[in-house]
C-alpha cells in the first residue's frame, strides 16, 4: 500500500486490519503504526492531509476496512483530531468473538470519539457457532462479510457481500459454517444531504471547489510531515454542478 498525501474534509476514516501493517502520517503530526486489532481514528473537520504506507520492512499482504463517516454540521468545520486505540471492548460467546470497534452495541461502548449515535463491531467465528446480537431499533444496519460464509437472519452470504437490515429490528442473528469474520455497521439515519466528490464531504458545490482549489494552492490542510512523496493532485472537477444528496437519493 502506497498512498502519499492527500487531504480529506468532513468525515471521519475508521482504518481496521485483520491482516497486515500500514503507517499513518498526518499533517497534525501524527506518526501511528496500525497493527490487526488495533483502532485508527481521524477525523478531518475542516481539513487534515494524510499518508498510509505499508512499511518496507513488512509483507505487502493487507486485508481491512476503513469506513468512512459523515461528519454532522455541527462538527464539520471543527478541529481536526487523530486516535488511536490499542485496546478495544469486547466478548466471547459459544466461539465467537465480538468486538466494538466504534460507537456502541448493548453494553458495550467504544473508546474512540463520534458526533452521531452509531455502531461498528467485528464478529470472528472460531468455528460453526451462531450468536444473536442486540439492535436499536431506531438504527438502520448492514453486515459485511470480511471472510467465511455464514448466514443472517436465514439469509446466506458470501465473502464480500453486505446486507442491508434496515431498521426497526431489535436482534439479529448470526450463524456460520466454520471460521468466518464479519462486521457489523449501523447507526442512525444521517438526514443531512451531502455532497461527496473525491475526498471531500461538503453540503453544497461551492464547498468543494472551496476545498480542491485550498488543497491544489498548499492552503488550509498543512503539510505531512516525514513522508518524502508529492501529495496526491486533485482530479479536475466535473463540468457540470455537483448536487448534494440525501440518503434517499433526492438531491437538492
Amino acid at each position: 500500500m502506497q498512498v502519499p498525501p492527500h487531504p480529506h474534509t468532513g468525515l471521519q476514516t475508521v482504518t481496521w486490519l485483520v491482516d497486515g501493517v500500514i503507517e499513518h502520517r498526518d499533517s497534525l503530526g501524527s506518526h501511528q503504526f496500525i497493527a490487526p486489532g488495533q483502532l485508527n481514528l481521524m477525523t478531518s473537520g475542516r481539513g487534515i492531509a494524510h499518508s498510509e504506507y505499508t512499511p518496507p520492512d513488512h509483507p505487502d499482504g493487507m486485508h481491512g476496512l476503513q469506513l468512512w463517516l459523515a461528519l454532522p454540521d455541527s462538527a464539520r468545520n471543527g478541529t481536526a483530531s487523530f486516535e488511536h486505540h490499542a485496546g478495544l471492548p469486547g466478548y466471547t460467546a459459544d466461539g465467537v468473538t465480538v468486538t466494538v470497534v466504534i460507537g456502541q452495541l448493548g453494553a458495550l461502548r467504544s473508546p474512540a470519539t463520534v458526533f452521531t449515535p452509531l455502531a461498528g463491531a467485528e464478529l470472528l467465528f472460531a468455528g460453526a457457532s451462531g450468536i444473536t446480537l442486540p439492535l436499536e431499533a431506531g438504527f438502520e444496519y448492514g453486515i459485511l462479510v470480511m471472510s467465511g460464509s455464514a448466514s443472517v437472519d436465514g439469509t446466506p452470504l458470501e465473502p464480500g457481500s453486505l446486507l442491508y437490515l434496515g431498521d426497526g429490528q431489535e436482534t439479529v442473528t448470526v450463524t456460520s459454517d466454520g471460521e468466518a469474520r464479519l462486521f457489523l455497521v449501523g447507526g442512525e439515519p444521517f438526514d443531512e444531504p451531502l455532497v461527496m466528490w473525491w475526498n471531500f464531504v461538503g453540503r453544497s458545490h461551492e464547498d468543494i471547489v472551496e476545498a480542491r482549489t485550498q488543497w491544489m494552492a498548499g492552503e488550509r490542510f498543512g503539510t505531512v510531515g516525514g513522508c518524502a512523496a508529492a501529495p496526491l493532485p486533485a482530479p479536475e472537477l466535473p463540468t457540470v454542478c455537483l448536487k448534494a444528496r440525501d440518503r434517499h437519493g433526492r438531491t437538492f
